[in-house]
């Protein structure tokens, strides 16, 4: 029973940090592929140490599941350079808006790579927490830039997808902490290469800017996208991805706190919407 609990309560943990991420990225005003390297570096760094104890204990390590880890982090790095820059060129919301199309394409990854088979039902709640994603921010989406922000949002949200399928199967063979350090240190590498072709510099920002990227490094890096990972080892991708659209819930939560700006009566009927639209994907993948 217990077990069966655990990759739930894995998800409730990583909405409670993604619900942080927008803030962060915020928060920071660096560059997309800046602040994404230093979230990844430090975090790679925090758990380079349990990760090689991990790795001699279940030594040796499936290559071929290694090669799964090393392709969601490519895709997660080109999912945090579009987005984290999608997120400065408009609105948070506009950007979680169209971000959050992932679990569709994951959906329609699951049909046409893993021959998944997704009832009527499922798609209907699909449908309706995407709905839900719309009503919590449709009214605050930043119209006069919502073309280049809307274009690179959609584009992370495809990447993001990509990040979910292959750590998927990454975590048929691997442990999650070692499929999570291998992903997180791919993407380091490629965010570094990215800032360095852009002439991004990494040095020279406030302190705020740092501590933002520090936070969003150990809250939403390390502790939500570790708890990600034990879930896609043991509920499908199809499920995980739609099921973290709560966090747009959690956000517009967050918000009133943190960015001054009070739940509207959009937001808390969206996040019911949401919610409810979770529930059935659950129950008809169940």
């Amino acid at each position: 029973m217990t077990r069966r609990i655990l990759p739930y309560l894995a998800l409730l943990v990583g909405i409670f940090g993604l619900g942080f991420s927008a803030i962060f990225v915020k928060w920071a005003n660096a560059p997309g592929a800046v602040s994404g390297f230093y979230r990844m570096a430090i975090a790679t760094a925090v758990m380079a140490a349990p990760f090689g104890i991990e790795a001699r204990r279940r030594a040796p390590i499936s290559q071929r599941h290694l090669w799964f880890a090393v392709l969601a982090g490519l895709f997660f790095a080109c999912d945090l350079g579009t987005w984290n820059t999608s997120v400065l060129l408009t609105s948070a919301a506009s950007a979680t808006l169209f971000g959050n199309t992932s679990p569709l394409w994951v959906s329609l990854g699951a049909m046409l790579l893993f021959k998944e088979k997704l009832r009527p039902g499922f798609w209907a709640g699909l449908t309706l927490t995407m709905i839900g994603t719309l009503v919590i921010v449709g009214e605050n989406i930043d119209a006069p830039s919502v073309n280049l922000g809307s274009v690179l949002a959609i584009i992370a949200g495809v990447f993001y997808a990509g990040f979910f399928l292959a750590t998927q199967r990454a975590r048929e063979g691997l442990s999650s902490l070692t499929a999570w350090w291998v992903s997180a240190a791919t993407s380091t590498v490629l965010l570094l290469g990215a800032s360095a072709a852009l002439g991004q510099s990494l040095i020279g920002y406030p302190p705020l800017t740092y501590w933002s990227m520090i936070g969003a490094a150990l809250l939403t890096q390390v502790i939500a996208y570790l708890a990600v990972n034990y879930a896609l080892g043991h509920l499908p991708a199809s499920i995980v991805s739609p099921t973290l659209l709560g966090q747009p819930v959690l956000t517009a939560i967050l918000a009133v706190p943190l960015l001054d700006q009070p739940l509207t009566v959009f937001q808390l009927v969206g996040g019911a919407v949401v919610l409810a639209g979770i529930w059935i994907v659950h129950r008809q993948r169940g």
